[in-house]
């Protein structure tokens, strides 16, 4: 199959070209045009029904007519001069805050397909701070907060109101909802800038030093943007289509994802078409390219089949944020290993030798260099580097003990949103800006009353954390009712949400009217809900991707054995990966733990992407063992031919999650996911397998024999059969590996 689509890629290369430009241009429209209409930034929504903050949203929903909105905002108004405002003030207040409710909003035109933004706010008055220091109002705007059309419609209310309460000698702070958002991404924009440069940088810079070609640095860099917008569309068309809301941050994770595997699996092929053209030089770059897909992508196929298998079982999580970013990332990296398989040799097949002109070194084998040495000192001392290995991964892996799980917030940068927030704070309960809710509904389809509540109030407003509670509030039909309370805390600490989960939950239920149920929601309870959901998922989802990432690796390399060889050396980067990073976090920057998704995405990331160079290494080595030599000889082989590709790869991946790092939001994320990366590329694939390799011998084949040489080894029709190998005919200056029983 794969040698049909990729003759036919390299026969057809300029129209599979053409295809691909064409593709790319009108779905990344596609996509950039409708990502925000399928994107839902309420976490709340994500969560499984049967959870008690879930069951109050509903109740909200369908007692109430009302939804969380991720957009509401708070403004605080005070005066210029910091003196308490005076009853003038407050008037004014009211009637600045009426006229901006009946202002619309209009909105920048829109490009095609995307959304009109344009509306008018909706602005009630809110409390004020005891010392008559300042007054809220809320704001409400409609649509989703991270779509820049949005945005430029609270920055346009944002600047009228700042006019507006100026010409009073009135000043305005924005907190909450989308003023966080826009000034965390106005925070950001800079950084982002820096770090996508820097990334971009990286991979020029890494591909010129190893091809010496500017064509080898900016051709993969293109190809990828390109079957990134393919990718981003597709993922847009089937949410559209299954009518699945994705979370904000999927289309940047795709990003990374796409852009890190995507020269990862350019620059498997560059290499070994540069080798195909070296061993073959009168060979036409047709027949070249489509030969190195031949050989590689047999192994490019099973590395991608286990990022996709792994990212899959996500769809069995029962956190919604979970469950769709999995099947997000599998349709990307499927896009991408179609893109390997036919855009990638076609390119090869158009560009030829020029892909590393000038360079004219590469035409002639080099019988040293650093991977051939490593290959050489790991094959001749397998038990040294075996154990080093192990002891590196084990002393990296011990810091999980003591392991927490965060749910806080770490990391967000000062803004004046933040600064709005702290001033709230000090004056009035922390939880003002974030207020929690407890739904009452009736069981026997009786009706509740206020009087009924008195009790549920005062027990709550004696409840620890609970700084005020407000009046009850009865739906139409007096079946339900919402009791409004603010926390003393803030809304998004670990601290809120053991109150919430304890003993605000605690006294709901007990003191809830006969005949009812009482149901509590907000930011601390979702959260407290996500971190029950979570814990379950992580045992699920772990052993399923285990087995899926196992069963491919027996399918590519027809063995027991192999496959359990390289799922143990990931499972102990896995290991180390996160102890390095708890290491790191919980212990020597003192945070209350490492982030709840962390070992999640840590095991998806690093187990799935890291064992592309597993892969690639191995089957290596079951193609040099299944020539006449000995299976060290083998392995040393495998690791000259093969290092420069895994350990650039490695680099230009850890380097593009790295990048994540930049950011303090996203730090945890960038640190793990780039060193877990850099230990499976160099530690795992380049040293322990190999070292595991060379002592299991041919035995690693297990039950398969790999004595003699694969078929498709032998040279194909019309062309000239490949010289003969002679062994370590290449290492005039290296002894020969001794003889063991092993090795035979």
């Amino acid at each position: 199959m794969i040698h049909k689509l990729t003759s036919f890629s390299t026969r057809h290369r300029w129209m599979m070209v053409v295809v691909w430009t064409l593709l790319g241009a009108a779905l990344s429209f596609v996509g950039k045009a409708m990502m925000y209409d399928v994107t839902d930034s309420q976490s709340g929504d994500f969560l499984p029904e049967k959870y008690d903050s879930a069951v109050a949203l509903r109740i909200a929903e369908d007692e109430f007519g009302t939804k969380p909105d991720p957009n509401a905002l708070t403004v605080l108004v005070a005066r210029d001069d910091g003196a308490p405002l005076t009853a003038g003030d407050q008037r004014h207040i009211a009637r600045t805050g009426d006229l901006l409710g009946r202002e619309r909003l209009t909105a920048p035109t829109p490009e095609p397909l995307m959304k009109d933004h344009s509306q008018t706010p909706r602005v009630a008055p809110g409390a004020v701070a005891p010392d008559r220091s300042f007054q809220l109002l809320t704001v409400s705007l409609d649509g989703n907060p991270q779509d820049p059309g949005l945005q430029d419609v609270y920055k346009e209310f944002r600047d009228t109101a700042k006019k507006e309460f100026a010409e009073s000698d009135l000043r305005v702070g924005f907190t909450g909802g989308i003023a966080s958002t826009v000034d965390n991404t106005d925070a950001e924009e800079t950084t982002g800038k820096v770090v996508g440069a820097l990334t971009t940088g990286l991979i020029v810079l890494l591909n010129i030093l190893v091809f010496r070609s500017p064509a080898a640095a900016f051709v993969p860099l293109i190809a990828v943007a390109l079957i990134g917008g393919v990718a981003s569309g597709a993922v847009v068309g089937a949410a559209k289509l299954f009518g699945i809301d994705l979370d904000p941050s999927t289309p940047s994770l795709i990003g990374v994802v796409l852009l890190g595997i995507g020269i990862d699996y350019f620059l498997f092929l560059m290499f070994r078409f540069r080798e195909q053209l070296r061993n073959h030089p009168g060979q036409d770059a047709r027949t070249a390219a489509a030969e190195t897909t031949r050989r590689v992508g047999g192994a490019i196929t099973s590395a991608a089949l286990t990022i996709v298998a792994a990212f899959a079982t996500l769809g069995l999580a029962s956190f919604g944020q979970f469950r769709v970013l999995g099947p997000a990332i599998a349709i990307s990296v499927l896009v991408m290993l179609l893109a390997s398989l036919t855009l990638m040799p076609a390119l090869l097949a158009v560009l030829g030798r020029g892909m590393f002109w000038p360079a004219r070194a590469w035409k002639k084998e080099r019988t040293g260099g650093t991977a051939a040495r490593l290959g050489h000192a790991v094959s001749n001392r397998p038990v040294r580097y075996a154990l080093a290995g192990l002891v590196l991964l084990g002393a990296l892996g011990a810091g999980t003990a003591g392991i927490k799980m965060s749910y806080d917030q770490q990391g967000l940068p000062e803004t004046a949103a933040t600064r709005t927030a702290e001033q709230i704070s000090r004056s009035l309960p922390a939880g003002v800006s974030d207020p929690h809710s407890v739904y009452v509904r009736s069981t026997d389809d009786g009706r509740v009353t206020a009087s009924s509540l008195t009790r549920m109030k005062r027990a709550l407003a004696g409840t620890e954390g609970v700084g005020e509670v407000g009046r009850p509030v009865l739906s139409k039909d007096g079946t339900a009712a919402r009791l409004d309370l603010f926390l003393k805390v803030e809304s998004d600490t670990q601290h809120a949400r053991d109150l919430v989960s304890g003993p605000i939950r605690d006294t709901a239920d007990r003191t809830a009217p006969r005949g009812t149920e009482a149901y509590v929601t907000g930011t601390a309870a979702v959260f407290a809900d996500i971190s029950t959901a979570v814990e379950k998922d992580l045992r699920l989802v772990f052993p399923v991707a285990a087995l899926l990432i196992a069963v491919i690796l027996f399918l590519l390399l027809r063995s027991l054995l192999a496959p359990v060889v390289l799922m143990t050396a990931v499972g102990l980067g896995f290991v180390a990966t996160l102890g390095a990073s708890t290491l790191v976090f919980q212990h020597t920057l003192d945070r209350p733990g490492v982030s709840f998704t962390l070992p999640l995405v840590l095991f998806l990331f690093v187990v799935a992407l890291g064992t592309d160079y597993n892969i690639l290494i191995t089957d290596r080595i079951r193609e040099e063992m299944a020539k006449p030599v000995t299976a060290r000889h083998a392995v040393s082989e495998a690791v000259r031919h093969t290092g420069p590709a895994v350990a650039t790869a490695g680099i230009v991946l850890a380097g593009s999650f790295a990048g994540l790092a930049a950011s303090p939001v996203t730090l945890e994320l960038g640190f793990a996911t780039g060193l877990g990366i850099l230990l499976s590329a160099l530690v795992l694939s380049l040293v322990l397998v190999p070292a595991l390799a060379a002592l299991l011998g041919r035995t690693l084949w297990w039950p398969r024999r790999s004595a003699r040489p694969r078929d498709h080894d032998a040279a194909p029709a019309g062309q000239p059969a490949p010289e003969a190998y002679v062994p370590y005919a290449r290492y005039a200056d290296v002894a020969p590996h001794a003889e063991h029983p092993s090795a035979r």
